[in-house]
């Protein structure tokens, strides 16, 4: 049994504070490092997609998950031609971050999200290319007790959810009192532990393993409760989040807190949890996993250590980590 490994191409670069390479030369560092089996890519609205199929060709690197950003009410045009652009690159995922309002303004509901979901699976199913709703902070999901809701009203409609999981946005909200408030999770006592750390019985992405409804992984490092992204703001006077620590020691001065390799537990037993689970079900969990070190301001923006080199050791961890596998907590629930 393998697993197949990828990365976002929006992790191909060393830091934003050097020219991004063109996603061409992107192409061609991740066929030269050999540690991937496949690309994450996402939609950039204003981009000519022409070339992708002449790159996938000639660097022998598939385009194994497609996807993008959408607002309901606004973007519905443009996931399904993103559905069928995926469909013609070989990509069989469609990952789907969806905004938690519509386009009016107003929250998006819960019948909203799953009417959202069933569109892009109408037209997803005929061209080979299936959507996932992912997990993801500023989206709808950032209220992660929603989750159950959304998948109880597509199974009125005999359709499964299926979740791109990313432990990241939830193991950094712990201990975090502003963040778990953004998840509305200020009623939880401990921090947020008992459903967002690994090897609890309640945490919320081992039940959402137990129940089948995670059809793609992501693997970004993070520690709980790290001071906000001083190095970059997402808006003016406003830090970016802390969704993204190091997985390798960063050189002196060139991330934004103190890095401390213990601080990576939780996030790693989390993961390899997962792994385990994969390894037991394949026949109902993902069997891939993106590596997502990226720049932009809720991650590494504004950092000087090498995004680049961080994925290159993930997917190393990943890969050791499934061919010497550990007893996990979730293998035996």
């Amino acid at each position: 049994m393998s697993l197949r490994v990828g990365i976002n191409l929006d992790g191909v670069l060393i830091h934003d504070g050097i020219r991004t390479p063109n996603a061409g030369t992107r192409f061609a560092w991740v066929r030269q490092s050999a540690a991937f089996d496949y690309i994450e890519k996402n939609i950039d609205p204003g981009e000519d997609f022409a070339p992708y199929f002449d790159w996938v060709e000639h660097y022998g690197v598939p385009i194994g998950v497609f996807g993008g950003i959408f607002c309901a009410g606004q973007d519905e045009a443009r996931m399904r031609w993103g559905l069928a652009t995926g469909g013609r690159l070989g990509a069989r995922l469609f990952n789907m971050q969806l905004y938690a309002r519509h386009s009016n303004g107003r929250p998006l509901s819960d019948q909203q999200v799953a009417d959202f979901y069933l569109d892009a699976l109408e037209h997803g199913e005929p061209v080979g290319c299936l959507p996932t709703l992912e997990v993801h902070v500023d989206m709808w999901s950032e209220d992660f007790r929603r989750v159950e809701r959304v998948a109880e009203l597509l199974a009125r409609s005999n359709v499964k959810l299926r979740l791109t999981l990313d432990h990241s946005h939830l193991i950094f909200k712990i201990g975090h009192a502003e963040e778990l408030a953004l998840s509305r999770m200020s009623d939880v006592a401990d921090g947020g532990r008992a459903l967002l750390a690994p090897g609890q019985p309640d945490t919320l992405y081992s039940m959402w393993l137990r129940e089948g409804w995670v059809a793609h992984a992501h693997a970004r490092s993070v520690a709980p409760g790290v001071p906000h992204n001083a190095a970059m703001n997402r808006r003016r006077g406003l830090a970016g989040r802390a969704i993204q620590y190091p997985l390798i020691q960063p050189p002196p001065g060139t991330f934004h807190a103190e890095w401390h390799e213990q601080a990576l537990a939780p996030w790693k037993q989390a993961v390899t949890d997962l792994l385990a689970w994969m390894r037991a079900h394949p026949e109902s969990a993902p069997q891939q996993i993106s590596c997502e070190f990226i720049p932009f301001a809720d991650y590494g923006g504004g950092g000087r250590y090498s995004i680049w080199h961080n994925n290159l050791a993930c997917a190393a961890w990943l890969r050791q980590t499934w061919a010497h596998p550990v007893r996990a907590a979730l293998c035996a629930a």
